[in-house]
């Protein structure tokens, strides 16, 4: 048995007609579109650039957290690497993107010099 009835449109008013119509329709979606990116997007970019100013900035005797969760005090700087100090006398390289967060800074001190 069907118990649906069947709905028919009317014939005035059933779809936009005008540009105006048309623009009423997308308001919203332009509307959700400039939320989502004061919002989502746009703090997104400013913390990945914050991120990335914070990794190039890593010098010599700074305490870093890996992505991993390893702290350790970074020992030597190169381009695209750093070698961390993990343990005593047991230093690793690791690439410069897997740093996420510096926690404390060390004395000033040229990258590549040796310990004093």
């Amino acid at each position: 048995m069907f118990f649906a009835t069947p709905a028919y449109a009317q014939a005035a008013g059933a779809a936009p007609s005008g540009p105006q119509d048309m623009l009423i329709q997308f308001a919203p979606l332009v509307i959700l579109f400039v939320l989502f990116y004061f919002l989502l997007i746009r703090p997104q970019q400013k913390r990945a650039k914050e991120h990335q100013a914070t990794i190039a900035a890593v010098k010599r005797g700074d305490t870093v957290v890996l992505s991993s969760g390893i702290i350790g005090k970074v020992t030597k700087v190169e381009d695209a690497e750093v070698q961390v100090e993990i343990a005593a006398g047991v230093n690793v390289k690791v690439v410069k993107g897997m740093i996420s967060d510096v926690r404390t800074r060390g004395e000033p001190a040229p990258a590549n010099d040796a310990k004093s």
